[in-house]
């Protein structure tokens, strides 16, 4: 606050305003810059109060509504009102502890009635009504409440092991839906592109039997009509001959050593040949039915 300057004269700093009594009474406040009094007509002046606005944190604990221990710490920004300065010199001694008081009152009668979690979310709600309580108290001693700032709530230690492990837990549930939607997603597009392959593949052999036969028939009816009094079946044993024989050939010829037992003789390429023809007339034979 500052001591009793008997002088005649006096500077006050910037951001600052004095106080000068009168024969030990409160007279008028002496603004920044250059100020006179008379001590011989019992002037003087008592002290100076800073108009910046000052910080004070203040650390409280307590219980919400679910027994949860917490920390909370507020920072409450305040400044002497230059009108009222008066009053701030001669009504409180320390305003510092009449501020933490209230704050420990308002914020002890609103958390209990919370949950951890609502207290997180809402913690700018209990910041606003100890606001409106200081600004209501403190206005009448010559303090204006700047801001008040909910800067940290800090729940118990065991509280917040279990929070952690709570969210790691939902958290790894939901990276397991994601993977299981992944994996269902890739078994999708690969029975996709099995089904796509078989399908191409059945084209593609049905496209190579059409080929085959359209050459069959066109060796058929060549060699029929270049070698006079042949008929078509003794073109197609002949032909089933050769393909026999170039199927013995491709076997031979494999790389891999592997030993296939098939009959071999005239008669049983005969009866081969009888069996693929009567296969054709049989397929013939039912479309025709149909």
């Amino acid at each position: 606050m500052g001591n009793v300057n008997c002088v005649f004269c006096g500077c006050i700093e910037q951001a600052s305003i004095g106080v000068v009594e009168k024969w030990g009474r409160f007279d008028r406040l002496a603004e920044p810059g250059l100020n006179f009094w008379n001590p011989l007509a019992g002037e003087c002046l008592t002290g100076t109060l800073s108009t910046r606005i000052n910080s004070l944190d203040v650390k409280i604990e307590t219980k919400t509504k679910d027994n949860v221990f917490v920390q909370l710490l507020c920072s409450i920004q305040y400044r002497v009102i230059r009108q009222n300065a008066d009053d701030a010199f001669y009504e409180l001694h320390n305003p510092t502890e009449q501020i933490q008081a209230y704050v420990f009152d308002v914020v002890r009668a609103h958390v209990p009635k919370m949950n951890l979690d609502e207290l997180f979310e809402q913690k700018d709600e209990v910041a606003k009504a100890v606001l409106e309580e200081l600004e209501k108290v403190m206005g009448a001693y010559g303090y204006n409440i700047e801001h008040i700032l909910m800067v940290d709530i800090i729940p118990d230690a065991s509280v917040r092991r279990a929070m952690n492990e709570i969210n790691a837990a939902q958290r790894m549930q939901l990276a397991s839906v994601y993977k299981g939607e992944a994996d269902k997603i890739l078994q999708v597009k690969k029975a996709e592109a099995e089904a796509e392959a078989k399908y191409l593949g059945g084209v593609g052999v049905a496209r190579q039997r059409q080929a085959i036969t359209d050459g069959l028939r066109e060796n058929i009816l060549n060699f029929s009509h270049k070698v006079e009094g042949t008929s078509a079946k003794e073109v197609m044993d002949l032909i089933m001959i050769t393909q026999y024989f170039d199927t013995i050939k491709d076997l031979g010829n494999s790389s891999k050593n592997t030993t296939v037992f098939i009959p071999h003789g005239p008669g049983h390429v005969r009866d081969i040949g009888d069996q693929i023809r009567n296969g054709l007339m049989e397929a013939a034979s039912a479309k025709v039915t149909e």
